[in-house]
């Protein structure tokens, strides 16, 4: 069976590569030794998979020579032992050089899959469907490297392009928002101008309609005016009494005498004030003053009838006050003279008797000034006598209020101290004053040593920094002949376009 008769059968077997492995396994397991045939795996009908079991057959023919120790997933023969074992412990045969390449994808394994499949018609389904899932493996696997090129290629393009690298962002994007941003701006003025045009048609036809419209307004009001003067006169009309020109002619006067019913007081004709009946109204109010001043005068008198009455009243009535003030006076006088009288004599009796008191307290104080006098002159406290300063709490305390002074003895010795301190304070003087002069040729010493050594040290300093001048300078002629040496023989060429051609070939 050729290559052309076993196309025909590749559409029995599932294509989605999903199924690639279950696949895989069964076979592998169908390959395997045991003596029973593997389940079918998902994706095989029950027919395809008894179909297939003449291949197991087939490949238990082939010679052990011919085969390899172990098939890899690639189509590569690995080193190893003879065989691997299953989960139960049993040794698994090694699958033959064409099932091994059809599990692996390669070409290989496709060519040896040929004279096995012309020797063993009955395995035509089965190496349709291995050369089928080979084939589309192949082409996923280009498919993948592809890609992965392209991926390649854009990132380079991305990477040594300076611009989108300095800028981070897509410059095509951004050209493309250009276009488009244009594209709407020549839309929208071609909209602004068509609009503008519409607008200044409208406007023209508004122009049109006003003016009209003024003509129309100007017709209406000549025929108005042309109607009123025709058929609407002044004398026609209702109201022309009010605009007469010629009403004052033809009224009669406003006013024809002072009882006329027409001169109302909003007719403005009578006047308060006009004083026409001038003679009745003067004899009126001459009669009226003097009836006026009769009755003041009689109410004066009467009024003064009243006053004195009030007044002879008053002084009736002051007399008779002050008469009842005199007698409460006398009798307020009658009764201060008695108070007087019986305070003056309770005064005298109480003056006694302070008297009295007095002289009794003063006798009282001269005896008790006396007693204390004598009782004083008497005591201790005059008497200087040096017991009573003696205190309870030993002989040793005195008491302040009642010490009258130390004796000779007491004084002699505190004398002998005071001498005895002032020869000690002498001594600790003199000893002080030895310290001071020790701690002073101390100082002067050491401020000799420091000195010295300062200057030690300075001595030392000065031959480090010339021994450092020295190096430094020999230092410096190194780098001026090395420097030399670098310019005119080490760097002397200079890089080419080749030497910057290997940089930035690749993007990782």
């Amino acid at each position: 069976m050729g290559e052309e008769e076993l196309r025909p059968l590749a559409h029995k077997l599932p294509t989605p590569s999903r199924d690639l492995n279950n696949q895989r396994v069964y076979f592998t397991r169908l390959f395997s030794g045991g003596g029973k045939t593997p389940s079918a795996p998902r994706g095989l009908s029950s027919q395809q998979a008894s179909g297939d079991a003449a291949p197991a057959a087939a490949a238990r023919l082939v010679p052990a020579a011919t085969r390899p120790r172990h098939v890899g997933r690639r189509g590569r023969a690995r080193g190893g032992g003879g065989g691997k074992r299953g989960r139960g412990g049993a040794p698994v045969p090694i699958a033959t050089p064409c099932v091994a390449g059809l599990l692996a994808g390669s070409s290989a394994g496709r060519a040896a899959l040929l004279p096995v499949a012309r020797a063993a018609p009955a395995a035509g389904s089965f190496l349709g469907a291995m050369s089928r899932l080979a084939l589309q493996r192949d082409l996923q696997e280009a498919a993948a490297l592809e890609r992965r090129r392209q991926r390649e290629l854009q990132r380079q393009s991305r990477i040594f392009n300076a611009r989108v690298r300095t800028i981070g962002v897509d410059k095509d994007a951004l050209d493309t928002q250009v276009k488009d941003r244009k594209i709407q701006e020549a839309a929208e003025k071609a909209r602004n101008e068509e609009l503008a045009n519409e607008m200044k048609q409208h406007d023209k036809m508004m122009c049109m309609l006003e003016e009209r419209q003024k003509n129309d307004i100007r017709n209406i009001n000549k025929a108005i005016t042309e109607f009123q003067k025709n058929f609407q006169k002044p004398e026609t009309r209702r109201e022309f009494d009010l605009s007469d020109p010629q009403a004052l002619k033809k009224d009669r006067p406003a006013r024809l005498s002072d009882n006329d019913p027409r001169c109302t007081v909003s007719g403005l004709q009578k006047f308060m004030g006009e004083d026409l009946n001038y003679d009745q109204r003067m004899k009126f109010q001459k009669e009226q003053l003097r009836e006026w001043s009769l009755q003041q005068q009689r109410d004066w008198k009467n009024a003064l009838a009243d006053q004195k009455f009030a007044d002879d009243l008053y002084d009736k009535n002051r007399i008779e006050l002050d008469q009842k003030t005199m007698e409460q006076q006398r009798k307020e006088e009658e009764n201060r003279r008695a108070v007087c009288a019986a305070t003056k004599d309770f005064n005298r009796t109480q003056a006694a008797e302070l008297a009295e008191r007095k002289n009794l307290e003063k006798y009282q104080k001269m005896k008790d000034d006396m007693d204390e006098i004598s009782s004083l002159l008497q005591g201790d406290l005059l008497s200087e006598n040096p017991e009573q300063a003696v205190s309870s709490f030993g002989r040793h305390r005195v008491i302040t209020d009642r010490w009258k002074g130390m004796n000779q003895d007491q004084l002699m010795a505190i004398r002998y101290s005071q001498q005895q301190q002032v020869l000690e304070k002498l001594r600790l003087k003199e000893e002080e004053r030895r310290r001071d002069a020790e701690w002073d040729r101390q100082s002067i010493q050491a401020a000799r040593a420091q000195l010295v050594l300062e200057r030690h040290q300075q001595r030392q300093n000065r031959e480090r920094r010339q021994a450092l001048d020295n190096v430094n300078a020999e230092l410096s002629q190194e780098q001026k002949s090395k420097n030399i040496y670098l310019k005119e023989e080490a760097y002397s060429n200079s890089p080419t376009s080749q030497y910057y051609a290997q940089f930035n070939t690749t993007s990782r």
